[in-house]
């Protein structure tokens, strides 16, 4: 097996792991549902008392900002991921100039799609916190 090949075995297969360990992180929101002092709620986590966050007040400016901050950090996980995906491409080139091209140009991509989420980060929070002070 060439070395190209088991680097994209193992890449398939590290993003399998984090595909399944991504699944695991919502948590049910309806049923009932176990708090941490043995009670036991239907419906909403909130109830347990021992989970808070702005998601449970009616804060239009908590909410907003978190939902908006998830999406730029997925953004920012991706970028980083093409970056990686760029490194791999220009450690496989193997000299061949037109893959070592493609894979500058997929960690530069990536580079200008990580410092475009940066700035929409910044930008973001600073305008909705001079919109809602």
């Amino acid at each position: 097996m060439k070395i190209s090949n088991k680097i994209k075995t193992l890449a398939a297969g590290g993003l399998g792991v984090v595909a399944m360990g991504l699944q695991s992180l919502p948590v049910a929101a309806t049923g009932k549902i176990r708090c941490p002092d043995g009670s036991t709620v239907t419906g909403d986590l909130s109830n347990c008392g021992a989970i808070k966050s702005d998601l449970n007040n009616n804060n239009l400016m908590g909410t907003l900002n978190q939902i908006i901050n998830v999406i730029i950090g997925v953004i920012g996980f991706i970028a980083v991921i093409v970056i990686i995906l760029g490194g791999v491409q220009y450690t496989t080139s193997a000299g061949d100039s037109g893959k070592v091209k493609k894979a500058k140009d997929t960690i530069m991509y990536g580079i200008i799609g990580l410092v475009i989420a940066l700035l929409a980060y910044s930008i973001v929070n600073f305008v909705l916190s001079s919109l809602f002070k």
